[in-house]
């Protein structure tokens, strides 16, 4: 049996123009992203006319979100990819060692910006990513963010093998990520 596809279509209601997907979701998921695009992922038996209303309904929770994008300044560009790597191999490379045992090569790194994240790790691929807004926090945060990734390698979720291990190699961790609320 073949898997359906996305089905994506281009749309306007109550003033927005919008990118409508069909897809295996449960709820209508509304989106503004940070190019003021918005799009709006609903379940494939939806008629067009109810996303067209759920999206007319909305239209002014799309507008706010767009001034909130509109507001926000292109972080993106404060640091170069140089910069951050720079900054942030000497933290991993100090850090490794602590999960050496049970991650047998050290993970790659790689930056970038991101919106919603301050690092992400693929353990299959051996990388880490990490935010290039970290350049910008206290350095007792990068370390703390570095080893989060790092744990992941043993213990892929936040269950309790995770927090006990990131006690274990960083007791102060929660205070630590506290810096990073800010």
């Amino acid at each position: 049996m073949e898997k359906q596809k996305n089905i994506s279509r281009h749309r306007f209601a109550g003033g927005i123009e919008y990118e409508l997907i069909y897809k295996k979701v449960k709820r209508f998921n509304l989106r503004v992203h940070t190019d003021g695009t918005v799009t709006l992922s609903i379940p494939r038996r939806v008629p067009l006319s109810k996303a067209d209303q759920f999206v007319a309904q909305n239209a002014r929770w799309v507008g706010q979100a767009r001034e909130r994008v509109r507001a926000m300044t292109p972080k993106e560009d404060i640091y170069s990819d140089g910069e951050c790597a720079a900054a942030f191999l000497p933290v991993l490379d100090r850090l490794y060692p602590l999960v050496a045992d049970h991650v047998p090569e050290k993970p790659a790194l790689r930056v970038r910006f991101m919106t919603t994240r301050w690092g992400v790790c693929h353990i299959q691929k051996g990388y880490i990513t990490l935010n290039k807004q970290l350049l910008g926090e206290p350095y007792e945060a990068l370390e703390y963010v570095v080893l989060h990734e790092l744990v992941h390698f043993i213990h892929p979720d936040h269950q309790a093998g995770f927090h006990q291990e990131m006690a274990r190699l960083m007791p102060d961790y929660r205070e630590r990520r506290k810096l990073l609320r800010g």
